[in-house]
């Protein structure tokens, strides 16, 4: 078993209001993604990040497309030999060995992907035009979905060989493998893993990792 780890780290971090690439603004005195990349650095064999332009560094820095799920096919291309894929974005740099351990242990069975995901707290409405409420959905059933998520790379690279609009509308990777009939399997993840998307989570990130 191969298993890559996959990046995609080209988004330009514009609600993040960073001079750069989100996946390079400076969390806890280091580049965001890099804390990502040492715990991806444990379980996997290699990890192959796709940038923006000018940030390639060949072979593991690829640059990445026009949508996130065409960077990780980019990524996922430099990396044949990958059997097993673990995709993880950079801005959720409180990633754990246990959480990417779990999800690749979540492969067994019938399963083509298991994804970290956290169970809904919050109260969801359905909305309409205007904001007019049209129904309350029963939160027991639903999962707020994160990275990393962990798919059998042949399934993924079928997956993720849809065209250019259905990948520019996929929000995540497991979206494109539902979509073609796979079996996707959940696994919780602990409360910590927040994703920084705003100046404030940039700061709540930086003070969890500096504990």
């Amino acid at each position: 078993m191969a298993v890559v780890g996959i990046v995609p780290a080209a988004g330009s971090g514009e609600r993040l209001g960073a001079d750069g690439p989100k996946a390079f603004a400076v969390c806890a005195g280091r580049p965001l993604v890099d804390w990502s990349l040492d715990v991806l650095a444990e379980v996997c064999e290699r990890v192959v990040l796709a940038v923006p332009p000018g940030y390639e560094q060949p072979p593991d820095r690829v640059t990445g497309g026009a949508s996130r799920s065409e960077s990780v096919r980019l990524a996922l291309a430099a990396a044949p030999e990958a059997t097993v894929v673990v995709v993880h974005d950079a801005a959720r740099p409180l990633i754990t060995r246990d959480l990417v351990e779990r999800c690749i242990a979540g492969l067994a069975g019938e399963y083509d992907a298991a994804i970290a995901a956290a169970p809904v707290s919050d109260t969801i409405k359905e909305a309409g035009a205007g904001g007019r409420v049209r129904r309350t959905l029963e939160r027991s059933a639903l999962w707020a979905v994160q990275t990393p998520q962990v798919f059998r790379a042949d399934v993924l690279r079928a997956a993720l060989g849809a065209g250019p609009e259905a990948l520019a509308r996929a929000t995540d990777d497991a979206m494109l493998v539902e979509a073609a009939g796979g079996a996707v399997r959940i696994v919780e993840a602990p409360p910590d893993n927040m994703k920084v998307t705003r100046p404030l989570d940039l700061r709540i990130a930086a003070e969890l990792l500096s504990c």
